[in-house]
């Protein structure tokens, strides 16, 4: 049973930064795959991130690629989203996730989720 435990959220105006943090319990970190997923007020659950077991590759959501960057450190067992540029639409509260290999962008194949940060961005 992996535990992931987020954090780092918070309210931002937009244009501003904010990196999430997720630390998981599980000795054995690096097999499993870890993704950001983010869920707005009334909308569904949707993909943000996916990063592999060492690092790469990684993918985004078109929404957020070239402003969100994913990382890893296997050492201190923790998964990280540094948010950039950040918009009024980026409000929601953010998940991390694991699983087993292979790689997916698809939420319903993650077994493993976190209680959830949120992120409220202001104008």
């Amino acid at each position: 049973q992996v535990q992931l435990v987020e954090s780092g959220g918070g309210l931002v105006q937009a244009g501003g930064s904010l990196r999430l943090s997720c630390a998981a319990s599980e000795r054995t970190f690096s097999n499993y795959i870890m993704g950001w997923f983010r869920q707005a007020p009334g909308k569904e659950r949707e993909f943000v991130a996916v990063i592999s077991r060492f690092g790469g590759p990684t993918y985004y959501a078109d929404s957020v690629k070239g402003r969100f960057t994913i990382s890893r450190d296997n050492a201190k067992n923790t998964v990280y989203l540094q948010m950039n540029s950040l918009k009024l639409e980026d409000t929601a509260v953010y998940y991390c996730a694991a699983k087993r290999p292979p790689i997916t962008t698809n939420t319903d194949e993650y077994a493993y989720w976190g209680q959830g940060t949120p992120v409220t961005v202001s104008s």
